[in-house]
């Protein structure tokens, strides 16, 4: 009886969950096929999962499980949606993104290179592979190759001093004397890692020159790479001498993709203002200079009744635009946007010259896709993601039909249609300021309120003024006619430099926020594009991803105290919000490093200043109350010997010491000793304290990646 009804059950239990998988199993297969023309634009998301997961996951056992887990995840899709739409675009997208940590993983062991592994001086004969003038800061920085040094590595980057450098050129032999040390990681948790950036490009260590710089061998034969380096230095000093020190830098910006010689308070404007994305050569610009060429060289052959006639003009058009935009591309200096935006241009020119209607969102897809298959680590820099943000929020909501509906030309006066275009304008830039703000927020800690509105005034002008303005100068001044063209140039500069300045200092012109958690970021980046991607109804469940990642990165509490890798600087946040530093006299590269950890961009007192610090030259200390608690930080502020047992008395006295020497073992605080041994292991901190302390260490974020370089390690 008992086994009658045991079968019984599992004949009712069966059919059911037969049933349930059957419907859900239908249910995928309509959403997949109403979304079909969608599905291959997840083609570099995948690919792009799969790099974005090596560089988040620490170490290799967990990469291994990265990529075990998405060939299980092939095989099951495949297996449980045999024959179906659904199991087959799940499968292809995990196949994706194993090979995306595949190839990364693949490219970061090959281009690995020698570097150094402790700060030294050396005086050595090297080849000058490019050269590239800072003149906001006064100086040159020039990327050597060693020729009679063998224990240096293969490749640095030196900064000179302008005045030592003028004879200097690329493919030049010089002999230098140069103060050299590792690439730096991560000051403190989430700030900029220029460590991993040098691993790619090869850098085994940076810089500065010591005295002068002498030319051993002038350059004779030249690469194509140093000669297109060397013509674009040479566009940059020409622009240079015809306009002012703020103009001139964002002429030669747009010129030559070259920054260095912006003016930090200009550059600063920029950034604060949302109009920094001007002054990085992308598609904006690329599709002026491209679109330019091919209007002026239709209307020129288009003045020849014979080449009217008998030559398929849109096809020449094309194709001068297409070697302008190459041309363009190459004197830039090839960067991942003004890559991502030639190629898109190249596949949109292609489609005119065949006749077939060009689809933006499918050439951005492309685009990506061949930026990740021939440089992934880009994935992980703000360069990429920027660009690539901003064009697919730009597209989908150009895309979207009610968008369509309401943009769309009409009969109607002239008021409504401009009321019209600045109406397209405004959700353009409200779209691009949404879409930027995780990703400026996530790398830069700060993010521009104003953006869109300035953004409606400084595109327009940048595309239609600026750019043509300045490429008639440059054109004229061949037969030296461009001075009245300079002028003109130089008077747009300025009204959008006014601009930028104007809006970055209004009030709450900008929002600051601390390091953010890497699962808010991922959440938010995720959900934007599953609502761009997806055309039915469940796109809204990308809206609900980005609230909660949101949500969580404002949710995280302000840092009480950050600590640089080195333990020479801190900041320790004080009773009413601000912070404090330890040493009162940083430089602006600290202060700023320090700032945007903590998400204050007011002034830094020096911790002295504090009421309840006690400061001497050697040693400093003060208490911070969280939550009704009392901490004691104590921190060294020299080298000099300091008593053992003095300073056993203070440790004991202390929660937390701070330091960046190597204290002795009698040091022992209440919670933590965070000195040059434990610091050299553990690279910079930021520490919330409270009933449960947290802290986040550099090492928890970089883990063990190839560019990582542990204590006592010599790569």
């Amino acid at each position: 009886m008992q086994a009658g009804e045991a079968s019984a059950t599992s004949i009712a239990v069966e059919p059911l969950q037969t049933g349930v998988w059957a419907r859900a199993g239908a249910r995928l297969e309509a959403l997949f096929d109403a979304e079909r023309d969608q599905l291959p634009l997840w083609l570099p998301v995948g690919l792009g999962l799969g790099i974005a997961a090596w560089f988040a996951l620490p170490r290799e056992s967990a990469w291994i499980g990265f990529l075990l887990a998405a060939a299980g995840a092939v095989a099951g899709s495949l297996a449980v949606g045999r024959g179906t739409r659904w199991g087959r675009s799940i499968a292809i997208f995990c196949l994706a993104a194993a090979c995306g940590c595949g190839l990364i993983w693949t490219k970061a062991e090959r281009v690995a290179a020698p570097r150094l592994a402790f700060p030294k001086v050396a005086e050595f004969t090297a080849s000058v592979e490019s050269f590239q003038r800072l003149p906001a800061k006064e100086s040159v920085r020039l990327v050597v190759k060693p020729i009679d040094a063998p224990a240096l590595p293969t490749l640095l980057r030196i900064n000179v001093d302008e005045d030592k450098a003028l004879a200097v050129a690329p493919g030049a032999k010089i002999r230098l004397k140069a103060w050299l040390m590792p690439p730096p990681s991560m000051a403190v948790p989430g700030s900029y890692d220029f460590a991993r950036v040098a691993w790619f490009q090869g850098l085994g260590g940076t810089g500065r020159a010591l005295g002068e710089i002498q030319v051993v061998e002038a350059a004779e034969s030249q690469s194509w790479r140093a000669r297109l380096a060397s013509w674009r230095q040479q566009l940059a000093d020409h622009i240079g001498a015809r306009l002012q020190a703020g103009a001139a830098g964002i002429a030669t910006a747009l010129a030559t993709g070259d920054q260095g010689a912006i003016p930090e308070e200009d550059a600063e404007a920029m950034r604060r203002s949302g109009l920094a994305h001007l002054l990085s050569v992308s598609g904006l610009h690329l599709t002026a200079a491209v679109g330019a060429v091919m209007l002026l060289t239709l209307k020129l052959l288009a003045l020849s009744p014979t080449l009217a006639l008998r030559w398929r003009l849109t096809l020449i058009a094309a194709a001068a635009g297409a070697l302008a935009g190459i041309a363009y591309t190459l004197l830039t200096g090839a960067e991942v946007p003004t890559v991502r935006a030639c190629v898109a241009s190249l596949l949109i020119l292609l489609g005119v010259a065949l006749g077939r209607e060009a689809f933006t969102m499918r050439l951005l897809a492309v685009g990506a896709l061949i930026i990740l298959l021939l440089w992934p680590e880009s994935m992980a820099g703000a360069s990429f993601q920027l660009s690539f943000a901003a064009i697919g929020a730009i597209v989908a909501l150009h895309e979207h039909p009610r968008v369509k509906a309401l943009l769309a030309r009409r009969d109607e006066g002239f008021g409504a249609k401009a009321g019209r275009l600045v109406l397209g304008l405004i959700l353009t830039g409200l779209a691009v300021e949404i879409a930027l703000a995780p990703i400026a927020l996530y790398h830069f800690h700060k993010a521009g309120f104003y953006g869109a509105l300035a953004n409606i005034v400084a595109i327009p002008l940048t595309t239609f003024v600026v750019m043509p303005l300045e490429a008639l100068a440059l054109l004229l001044d061949l037969v030296g006619l461009g001075a009245p063209f300079w002028w003109l140039t130089e008077q747009s500069l300025s009204l959008l430099l006014r601009l930028a300045h104007v809006t970055a200092a209004a009030p709450g012109a900008v929002a600051l926020l601390p390091s953010m958690p890497r699962g808010a970021f991922a959440l938010m980046v995720l959900g934007g594009i599953w609502t761009c991607l997806w055309r039915t109804r469940w796109r809204v469940g990308g809206l609900v991803a980005v609230a909660i990642g949101a949500a969580w990165a404002i949710s995280i509490p302000t840092p009480d105290l950050i600590i640089s890798g080195d333990g020479r600087h801190l900041a320790v946040r004080t009773r009413d919000g601000g912070f404090a530093l330890l040493r009162g006299r940083a430089g602006d590269y600290i202060r700023d490093t320090l700032s945007e950890a903590s998400g204050y961009e007011g002034e830094l007192l020096a911790i002295e200043d504090l009421p309840a610090a006690a400061c001497s030259a050697d040693l400093c200390a003060t208490d911070i109350v969280r939550e009704g608690r009392k901490w004691r930080l104590l921190a060294t502020r020299s080298i000099r010997y300091v008593d053992f047992g003095p300073l056993a008395k203070a440790c004991a006295e202390a929660d937390i010491v701070v330091s960046e020497r190597r204290l002795p073992r009698t040091c022992v605080p209440r919670w933590l000793k965070a000195d040059r041994d434990f610091l050299s292991r553990s690279g910079g901190l930021s520490i919330v304290l409270g009933r449960e302390p947290s802290v986040i260490s550099v090492a928890g974020r970089v883990g063990d990646h190839p560019w990582v370089q542990h204590p006592g390690t010599r790569k």
